[in-house]
């Protein structure tokens, strides 16, 4: 179930291109972005301990590092990622939230302008149900931000994800950027 829910928290964020053909495109620009992202969750699923006998041949620094590492993935951190991305006219005409066309999933946009997105997302497979929204603010051509909010369900249990985003324009090339 854990596998499936980071999947539709993907799904869900893809990258900061969240428009479909249907939508009006944001008023950014295009070049280099840094995105710095924040990401909660609630009611995640124990995850099974690491034997003993593992930890045994980990230095405490390996042993520190995997510790933190499973406290922030079962909702235990919000330590804030960075990371860079290109916007280029291509991409903000094909990136959509929902290229995969995944069945099991429906989104309606709730509102679409040059400056705000807002998609309410429902996702239904065998044994378990997402529902949530995204929201996508260009605040200014140069700067963003957004958020994510899902609740899944299944097996007996709820889980809350949370992801919000403020990007900012660095400049018009690139590099070795993707």
């Amino acid at each position: 179930m854990r596998t499936k829910i980071f999947f539709v928290l993907l799904i869900a964020l893809g990258t900061s291109s969240v428009w479909a053909a249907d939508k009006i495109m944001p008023n950014i620009k295009t070049g280099l972005w840094e995105i710095t992202e924040t990401h909660t969750m609630t009611g995640m699923p124990a995850m099974p301990s690491i034997p003993p006998e593992a930890l045994a041949h980990m230095t405490p620094e390996q042993r520190a590092q995997i510790e933190a590492h499973m406290k922030d993935s079962r909702g235990g951190g919000s330590k804030p990622t960075t990371r860079q991305y290109c916007v280029t006219k291509e991409k903000l005409e094909k990136d959509t939230l929902f290229a995969d066309k995944r069945s099991e999933c429906t989104h309606t946009v709730l509102t679409s302008t040059t400056v705000m997105t807002e998609v309410k997302i429902h996702c239904q497979e065998k044994d378990m149900t997402s529902d949530g929204t995204f929201k996508f603010e260009a605040l200014t051509p140069e700067n963003v931000k957004g958020t994510v909010r899902m609740t899944t369900t299944g097996k007996g249990q709820t889980m809350n994800m949370g992801f919000d985003f403020t990007s900012k324009y660095l400049g018009p090339a690139c590099g070795d950027v993707k």
